[in-house]
């Protein structure tokens, strides 16, 4: 069910839950773009020390005051398993393996030229990248990510219709060029787009 979660998040199903992650990552890219990574993680965690302690005073005072002897404010927490199985590690080293390898292959596909034309199309794609390089940073372009992840897919749900329209334009113009450049190419091989 998690994929489902962050599929309502994107929709803004629950406004005030998507609020918080939004917020929250904006904020962190934000922070990261003045302060170092390492600054980050520090303050971050010194904040959440700061709120764990007072809490945790608090709830001493409290139980001092009243007289109480609810324990430890975290026991439940504190008790909860945090580690990971065997096979849950072997779960994700088996998926991380798989994509590695997978992504090993089509580079060297790409790189050693077994089909012409798809190298042609990343070696643009590199290409391209080297104007949004010069253009934008990584922290930007993450921002840039986030903030297109959460405004997209409402936008999109809002303006199906037209966007299809002129997405099938494109699509149309796109497949017509390739067509012609793959025409002109010797020996190319033809793809059905």
């Amino acid at each position: 069910m998690p994929l489902l979660a962050a599929i309502d998040l994107l929709y803004w199903r629950d406004i005030k839950q998507t609020g918080i992650v939004f917020g929250s990552f904006l904020l962190l890219l934000f922070s990261l773009t003045q302060f170092s990574v390492v600054s980050v993680v520090a303050y971050l965690a010194l904040a959440a020390l700061s709120a764990t302690i007072s809490f945790r005073i608090y709830k001493s005072v409290l139980q001092a005051v009243q007289k109480t002897d609810e324990g430890h404010p975290f026991k439940a927490y504190l008790e909860l398993e945090i580690t990971l199985s065997q096979e849950q590690i072997q779960k994700y080293t088996d998926c991380l393996q798989l994509y590695v390898n997978s992504t090993l292959k089509e580079l060297r596909r790409l790189f050693l030229v077994q089909d012409l034309v798809d190298s042609l199309k990343f070696a643009v794609l590199m290409w391209l990248l080297t104007y949004v390089g010069a253009l934008f940073n990584g922290l930007t372009l993450l921002l840039m990510a986030v903030v297109s992840m959460f405004t997209l897919p409402v936008v999109y749900v809002k303006h199906q219709a037209q966007i299809d329209q002129y997405l099938g334009l494109v699509r149309t113009h796109i497949n017509a060029v390739v067509a012609k450049i793959q025409a002109k190419i010797p020996g190319a091989k033809r793809h059905a787009e």
